[in-house]
């Protein structure tokens, strides 16, 4: 988590609930980057909207290196991850969980099996992104087992320690591939369902950051809006992708 009393995109949550070991869980906000300055490989259709300018990622993190009401994750394991995103977040104290492609480790313009140890090294949470950035609905089961297991195995010989966490590629998933993830022992599964999250559960929704968004597109995301939605509507939709 990040440390904040009172930053500039506005006040911090309060505690909402307690969990059954009575730690008290409160209301936080998940935001996502992907990349951040310019790639180094080839992007995915659509995929250059989810890069920042250093600029507006270091703007972002000033805006709240003083709060604790919100985490930052990294998805896809790109190389900016450890030649931008890291020096900025060191500089400013900060940490933040990066969620790795296993089987993009040491390709061109993604991390290096080095640079995911130095991330460790350097105070920040390792989780996995699954092998190679595929949606996990409708995979066979080896191929899902390939996604959620051997995945994280891989990681986990790289930085000597467990992965506990996941998140899921694309934001895709149902109740099979939530079922498999209990199965599978994550302690917290990360989606890309937007709005605030509570501390603690064990389905994580997140916020993507784009690089179209300005400075009050991405307060509304830090004081726990999803942008667009009502929330009755969004939580009609999480219901529906949990059950499906």
């Amino acid at each position: 988590m990040l440390g904040l009393s009172q930053g500039s995109y506005g006040n911090p949550m309060t505690d909402v609930s307690a969990n059954g070991h009575g730690v008290p869980e409160r209301r936080i906000v998940n935001i996502i980057f992907h990349g951040v300055g310019e790639p180094s490989r080839p992007l995915e259709p659509d995929a250059d909207d989810l890069w920042l300018t250093p600029t507006a990622f270091a703007t972002i993190l000033d805006g709240v290196r003083d709060r604790d009401d919100v985490q930052i994750t990294f998805d896809d394991g790109n190389a900016s991850d450890i030649e931008v995103a890291l020096p900025a977040l060191v500089a400013r104290d900060l940490t933040a969980e990066f969620f790795i492609l296993a089987g993009k480790l040491d390709e061109s313009g993604y991390l290096s099996r080095d640079d995911v140890r130095v991330l460790a090294e350097s105070g920040m949470r390792i989780g996995s992104h699954g092998m190679f950035h595929r949606p996990w609905r409708g995979l066979s089961e080896a191929a899902l087992r390939e996604e959620l297991v051997d995945a994280r195995t891989e990681i986990e010989q790289v930085v000597g320690v467990a992965i506990r966490d996941a998140a899921c590629p694309f934001g895709a998933y149902d109740r099979r591939v939530l079922h498999r993830l209990r199965e599978s022992g994550y302690e917290h599964v990360f989606t890309t369902d937007p709005g605030p999250a509570t501390s603690g559960a064990w389905l994580q929704p997140r916020n993507t950051i784009r690089r179209g968004h300005d400075p009050a597109d991405v307060g509304r995301v830090l004081d726990g809006f999803a942008s667009g939605s009502p929330e009755i509507i969004r939580w009609v939709k999480l219901a529906v992708k949990r059950w499906r």
